[in-house]
C-alpha cells in the first residue's frame, strides 16, 4: 500500500502541469452591431406640371383681312371641317375678277399669236417668208400659251384664296384659347385660335440640371390633386435638349398612356420618379475600418466576424453611404472594429440604429 501512495502525488503533480500547457477557450468579445438598410442610389423626386395635349397648333386664316364673325367659343368642341370664323371676302372676290379678267386677255393674246404662227407656216412652205420671221412667230405663240397658263394658275389660286376667307378646323379638338376677336385686322398666318386634340393627353414638368442624368431610365408614376392617392402610369416621351434662358430648366412631357376621362386639359399633377439600379447602404463612420487594404466593415455571422471591403460614397458627420457586398438585414459591428481580428468570436451586446452611433 505504501508505493501506491507514494505514485498519487506524482500522478496529481503531471495532471496540473498538463492542464498549464493547454490554452485557455477563446471568450466571445461582445459588440454592438447596426443593421444593414439599403436604398436607392438616386434621390426619389416630385415634379409638378400641367396636363397639354400632345397635339396641340395655333389656327391661323391663309388671307390676311378683317375678321367678320367668331363662330366659336373656348373650350367647345370642334370637328374636322367646321367653320370656326370668317373674314371679310370684298378683297378676296376683287382679286379673283381680277384674275378672271387676266386669264380672259391671255388668251385672246394667245389664240391671235396661234393663228399668226398658223399663217407663217403657210407662208414659209409658199416660200414667202423667211425660216427667221416664221420662228418668230410660233416663238410668240408658245410665249402667248405659257402667259395663258399662268393666269390660269393665278385665278385658281384667286378663288382658293377667296375659300380662305371662312376658317375651318383643320381636324377634331378643344379650343383653348382666341387670339383674335371679331373687328380685328389679321395677317395672312397670325394665329386666331389654339386647337387641341384631347385624345393623348400628356403631363408636362420642369426639370432641374441635377434631375436631367438618369430620368429615361427611371421608374414614373402620376399623380393628380384632383385624386390623391391614386398613381397612374407614366412615361417619358420628350426631353427638351436645352434649357430654358429664364427658368435653367428642361421642359418634360410624360405620356399618360392609360388615362382616364376625368383628367382634363390644364390640371395639375405631379410625376414621381425613382431611379433603378444600384442600391448603398448607410453606415456609422465608426463601423468603418482600415487595415492598409481599402475601407472595410466586420460582418457579424455565425457568432464570428469577416472583413467586407467597401466603397466610401459619401461622408456625413455620423454616418457614411456605402457601397459593396452588403445585403439587406446584414448585422455590421459598429464599435471599436480595430480591436478585433479575422474570424474573431463575438456576441452582440447591443443595436442601435446607425444615425445615433458615433
Amino acid at each position: 500500500m505504501r508505493p501506491v501512495l507514494l505514485l498519487m502525488p506524482i500522478a496529481l503533480l503531471g495532471c496540473k502541469a498538463e492542464s498549464a500547457t493547454q490554452p485557455a477557450a477563446e471568450q466571445p468579445r461582445p459588440v454592438q452591431v447596426a443593421e444593414v438598410h439599403l436604398a436607392p442610389a438616386a434621390e426619389a423626386r416630385a415634379l409638378t406640371g400641367v396636363v397639354r395635349a400632345r397635339h396641340e397648333a395655333d389656327i391661323a386664316f391663309r388671307a390676311g383681312g378683317r375678321i367678320t364673325a367668331r363662330l366659336v367659343e373656348v373650350g367647345q368642341k370642334v370637328a374636322a371641317g367646321q367653320p370656326m370664323a370668317r373674314i371679310e371676302e370684298a378683297d378676296l372676290s376683287l382679286a379673283a375678277r381680277a384674275a378672271e379678267a387676266e386669264l380672259s386677255a391671255a388668251e385672246a393674246q394667245s389664240r391671235q399669236a396661234a393663228a399668226e404662227a398658223a399663217r407663217s407656216r403657210a407662208l414659209r412652205a409658199a416660200g414667202h417668208v423667211s425660216i427667221a420671221y416664221d420662228d418668230q412667230r410660233v416663238a410668240a405663240a408658245r410665249s402667248a400659251a405659257e402667259r395663258a397658263a399662268a393666269a390660269r394658275a393665278a385665278l385658281d389660286l384667286a378663288r382658293r384664296r377667296l375659300d380662305y376667307a371662312l376658317l375651318r378646323a383643320p381636324g377634331n379638338g378643344v379650343v383653348t384659347a382666341l387670339l383674335a376677336e371679331a373687328g380685328q385686322v389679321v395677317a395672312e398666318g397670325q394665329p386666331v385660335f389654339r386647337l387641341a386634340n384631347p385624345e393623348e393627353r400628356e403631363l408636362v414638368v420642369q426639370v432641374p440640371e441635377a434631375a436631367v442624368t438618369g430620368l429615361a431610365e427611371a421608374r414614373v408614376a402620376a399623380q393628380f390633386w384632383a385624386r390623391p392617392g391614386l398613381s397612374l402610369p407614366a412615361r417619358l416621351r420628350e426631353l427638351a435638349p436645352q434649357a430654358e434662358s429664364l427658368l435653367r430648366t428642361y421642359t418634360a412631357r410624360f405620356s399618360l398612356p392609360e388615362a382616364p376621362d376625368w383628367i382634363t386639359l390644364g390640371m395639375t399633377g405631379t410625376v414621381l420618379t425613382e431611379a433603378p439600379g444600384e442600391t448603398l447602404a448607410t453606415l456609422p463612420l465608426s463601423a468603418l475600418h482600415d487595415r492598409g487594404a481599402g475601407p472595410m466593415v466586420w460582418r457579424v455571422a455565425g457568432g464570428r466576424v469577416a472583413a467586407v471591403p467597401v466603397e466610401v460614397v459619401s461622408l456625413g458627420e455620423v454616418a457614411a453611404v456605402l457601397r459593396g457586398p452588403l445585403a439587406e438585414g446584414d448585422q455590421v459591428v459598429a464599435l471599436g472594429p480595430q480591436l478585433l481580428e479575422p474570424a474573431s468570436r463575438v456576441r452582440i451586446a447591443g443595436l442601435r440604429p446607425a444615425a445615433t452611433l458615433r
